[in-house]
């Protein structure tokens, strides 16, 4: 799989506090705007769909969160504060019709987006679930690791803080792949391209993955029973990542008030950016729906 061509632009806005929060976007200027919140531990370096965002009109602005990339830290960052960032960047640009995508540990941001009606519609795509809600289908290794995120999160950050790298991202990735995702991910310069967005995610160090890793497995503001925009939910059953969904989102299906399930036998988490055009073509037309 190749990888996506370079950011068309690489922009950045002051926030209030003084912290600098920065994008990677693709498409038309004028184009309806899609937030994209990556992976665990990257930066947006790595778009998806970009060969077709001229046609369906859309925009995508992949967000570096705070502490990843080019994003000024912020200890303090919660799933709360990080839509609050995300709302002043739609209102600083005069973005309209904003729609989301979550990839992977990326799934709760883009979700909290949707519930506080910065989205008008999401996609999560391969994405981490609200973990402490299926941990009876959880491994024992991932079922701990949420128990002790809930229960010392301080700990459990400060653990994580001291061992995470971008290399060790990039190997856990590789290593909890099933066959076709691993072909992909590491073929061709995709791989380099990922690994790069990786590096780059980690450049002012662990605290920013550490510090979204917490907030991703502990307790999400907003319930998923109040997110009541359309969520489109896009799984392959070769994923074999075991912090992803366990049941490949029907459970979180059926919590959500206005959600759509999209399985598929032959594909896995690298869905993202074999099934891209879809999954944007959907995502608009979710968009419109209450137009």
């Amino acid at each position: 799989m190749h990888s996506p061509p370079p950011a068309e632009a690489v922009e950045s806005i002051k926030l209030p506090d003084g912290r600098q929060l920065a994008w990677s976007q693709w498409g038309p200027a004028d184009g309806q705007p899609v937030i994209f919140c990556t992976g665990a531990g990257m930066s947006g370096s790595l778009g998806f769909g970009v060969d077709v965002l001229p046609e369906l009109g859309l925009r995508l602005l992949a967000v570096d969160r705070p502490g990843l990339g080019r994003s000024t830290t912020h200890p303090a960052k919660t799933l709360a504060s990080w839509v609050e960032d995300v709302r002043h960047l739609v209102e600083r640009q005069n973005l309209d019709r904003v729609t989301a995508v979550g990839f992977s540990q990326g799934a709760p941001f883009a979700l909290m987006l949707g519930g506080a009606g910065v989205a008008r519609a999401v996609a999560v795509v391969a994405g981490q679930d609200d973990l402490a809600t299926v941990e009876h289908l959880l491994p024992e290794e991932v079922a701990g690791m949420v128990r002790a995120a809930r229960q010392d999160p301080v700990g459990f950050e400060r653990h994580f803080a001291g061992l995470a790298t971008a290399e060790g991202m990039w190997d856990m990735v590789i290593g909890m792949s099933g066959q076709r995702d691993r072909a992909l991910f590491s073929g061709g310069s995709f791989g380099s391209a990922y690994l790069r967005s990786l590096t780059e995610g980690f450049s002012q160090g662990p605290a920013g993955y550490a510090r979204d890793l917490v907030n991703a497995v502990g307790r999400w503001p907003t319930p998923v029973e109040q997110v009541d925009v359309p969520v489109d939910l896009w799984y392959g059953q070769l994923d074999t990542s075991p912090v992803h969904s366990p049941d490949f989102g029907a459970t979180l299906a059926g919590r959500l008030p206005n959600a759509h399930r999209h399985l598929y036998p032959a594909e896995g988490s690298s869905i993202l950016w074999t099934r891209a055009a879809e999954i944007l073509t959907v995502l608009k037309q979710r968009a419109g729906e209450d137009s």
